[in-house]
């Protein structure tokens, strides 16, 4: 693994694509998409272009678009009678589901649904002799959680999804994941969207299936917010219908940076590097440190514990293209270098971790300490795991509660507060030219305009 020192110009010059979020190396196979796009529609267009089309025709032609992407793009025969998961299929998952991965999942939703119930919040109204005022939460009607397949099963996302909707109140839940030839949901999955309380699972996946959320078709009810990680297209998709509903957010390739003070074993730090270079090939791996020999430590752990990894090659490429040690001065400049990066998951591996809080100032997650690996808020801690990535956590946050509620403002004004304020309103909406909003408020005054 490389070891870049921040004092040095010349890999300064490397740090700073990190921070931008610019691979060191450009892995191969970016040709793809290009050949799937072509096999689609008959050329090849770029993704943006693809997604374009996908939605466009959900929209316009609602089921028969969404089943004839879903033959093409995944090779599952969807149609009216077996994009819904029955009841009958979750029943069997729950069958051969293993006691031990039941615990598991049980857990998770247990200690997920207990983080988000704290953070719910609760309505107010405040009387005074002039006026009332307040705000109140009201949960979205429906919304829609992507949860990817593929190669892997991600039972987390589901949990990670359907907890918060539920805890705020949302009516119905409807999952969507695609699906192989074989229309079969993975098990694992089946029986996390079963436990954590989701209304309907759908066997699509894709820019169709975000579209056929976003404007609804005869199969798939129109959704009034969309969540959940996905591929390009999935992320494209749901730019593309933002407006029409809404969205978590725009997710980019997952990213830790761990500060650490030399004090935690580099084994330890070198695990929490490569949990998430296995992510994926895109996936930005980072630790900064203050210590020369640390680095050096944890660099020979990550290349022997590399070759113990199923995912092998995926870590390899992260690790090449977009992971690196960075060498600072001291603590300072680590922090710095951290509110600069705002990273998606911040660790501190240093033995007097809290003290490092007070100046951090950007980040989706922070995981405090030692023994607080990245993993346990990727399963079963509690805190949510759907976090901003690619910088954004200066200015945006993890998924909570709050994504699935609408905030209202409430006022009842009452006789004394219209005296009070009566004036200076119509001074205002006179001076923005607005003689009907002064003549609304004159009317409460028992004046008419002159």
């Amino acid at each position: 693994m490389r070891i870049l020192n921040y004092s040095k110009s010349k890999e300064r010059k490397s740090i700073e694509k990190l921070i931008r979020r610019e691979p060191l190396v450009v892995l191969k196979g970016a040709g793809s998409r290009a050949s799937l796009t072509k096999k689609v529609f008959g050329r090849e267009l770029t993704p943006e272009q693809a997604v374009d089309r996908i939605v466009e025709d959900v929209k316009k032609k609602g089921d028969s678009a969404l089943f004839a992407y879903t033959r093409k793009l995944d090779g599952f025969a969807a149609n009216a009678g077996n994009i819904r998961v029955k009841k009958s299929e979750i029943q069997q998952a729950l069958n051969h589901l293993e006691y031990p991965l039941e615990v598991a999942i049980r857990t998770a939703i247990r200690n997920v649904r207990a983080f988000h119930i704290k953070e719910k919040p609760a309505r107010w109204f405040h009387n005074s002799a002039q006026m009332g005022v307040g705000q109140r939460w009201t949960a979205l009607d429906r919304v829609g959680l992507y949860v990817p397949g593929g190669l892997a099963a991600y039972p987390s996302s589901v949990i990670m999804n359907v907890i918060p909707a539920n805890v705020a109140g949302v009516k119905e839940v409807v999952v969507v994941t695609p699906v192989k030839k074989d229309g079969k949901v993975n098990p694992i999955v089946l029986a996390a969207a079963h436990f954590a309380g989701a209304d309907t699972i759908l066997k699509v996946g894709g820019a169709q299936a975000v579209a056929a959320l976003a404007y609804g078709t005869k199969s798939v009810p129109a959704v009034d917010k969309i969540t959940g990680p996905g591929n390009l297209f999935v992320a494209l998709a749901k730019r593309r219908v933002f407006g029409q509903v809404g969205i978590d957010g725009f997710p980019g390739p997952s990213e830790v940076l761990i500060l650490a003070d030399g004090t935690v074993p580099a084994a330890w730090a070198a695990a929490d590097l490569l949990a998430q270079a296995e992510h994926d090939e895109m996936a930005m791996p980072l630790l900064v440190t203050y210590s020369e020999t640390y680095a050096v430590e944890v660099a020979i752990e990550v290349e022997l514990q590399l070759e113990m990894l199923e995912r092998e090659q995926i870590a390899l490429d992260s690790l090449k293209s977009r992971g690196a040690i960075i060498l600072v001065k001291n603590r300072k400049q680590a922090v710095e270098f951290s509110n600069r990066f705002a990273p998606e998951h911040l660790e501190i591996l240093a033995k007097d971790a809290r003290n490092w809080l007070g100046d951090i100032r950007h980040a989706g997650a922070i995981f405090i300490g030692p023994n607080s690996a990245e993993a346990f808020g990727d399963y079963t801690a509690g805190p949510n795991h759907v976090l901003p990535t690619g910088g954004t956590a200066r200015f945006s946050s993890g998924l909570s509660v709050f994504d699935f509620l609408k905030r209202t403002n409430m006022l009842e004004m009452k006789k004394p507060g219209v005296k009070a304020l009566g004036k200076i309103t119509v001074d205002f909406a006179e001076e923005e030219g607005l003689g009907a909003h002064a003549q609304s408020v004159l009317f409460r005054m028992g004046k008419t305009k002159e």
